[in-house]
């Protein structure tokens, strides 16, 4: 289990199926990401067995343990954007409720942090398709560095043909993305308590923010 500010990270169990039905079965939600919703609770149960199973994948939950939302590491074998045992991919989504908050780059940060300092990874790829602008603005978000597109990718769930596009996250700039974050907080907690002026506050913003553009850090 792991967890955030907001979040418990845990593994799916089947009692979840209907929770995940709600809101894996709207369509707003699966097939952007490439897989079609869910018909029926049963059919989110066999997913929770089949799919939802596998090593590093969590439900995203509320603090009282009700799920919202799906994360995972895809590790080697089981992605077909790196063939490196200390590479793996990031995948996610969140029910439609729930867009917005912010809730979906705080799990991920989890995850990532999980994967560089738990797992050994040196890094860590992230795709969407073409459209899905929810999935990019995370991605950027996280800090993520766009790689290339790829074009004519068979979508099998969903009985397609689509583009898709592959961003990457080192070891090396997570942890300039995290120590800028950081700084940030510590700015933000600082003015917050008046511990500095708004002046202060100010030009160190801009000085931070200066400094992450000169690292591609949004």
């Amino acid at each position: 289990m792991i967890e955030t500010e907001r979040l418990i990270l845990r593994p799916w169990q089947e009692q979840d199926a209907e929770d995940l039905y709600t809101y894996a079965s709207n369509p707003e939600v699966g097939p952007p990401a490439g897989w079609p919703p869910h018909t029926s609770v049963d059919n989110s149960r066999e997913i929770i067995k089949n799919v939802l199973s596998k090593p590093e994948t969590y439900a995203v939950c509320l603090k009282d343990g009700t799920p919202i939302g799906s994360i995972g590491l895809h590790l080697n074998g089981s992605t077909d954007m790196t063939d490196r045992d200390d590479e793996c991919e990031l995948g996610y989504w969140i029910g439609k409720p729930y867009w917005g908050q912010g809730l979906i780059p705080e799990a991920s940060r989890a995850l990532m942090r999980y994967a560089f300092e738990e797992l050994g990874m040196r890094a860590v790829w992230c795709g969407y398709y073409d459209g899905n602008e929810k999935s990019r603005k995370v991605q950027t978000k996280l800090g993520f560095v766009y790689q290339h597109k790829t074009e004519g990718l068979e979508v099998r769930l969903m009985n397609e043909i689509r583009t898709g596009h592959c961003n990457l996250m080192t070891k090396e700039r997570w942890q300039k993305v995290e120590l800028f974050r950081k700084q940030k907080n510590t700015l933000d907690t600082f003015r917050e308590r008046n511990a500095i002026t708004q002046a202060q506050y100010d030009k160190s913003l801009g000085d931070l923010r200066n400094l992450m553009e000169m690292h591609g850090v949004e």
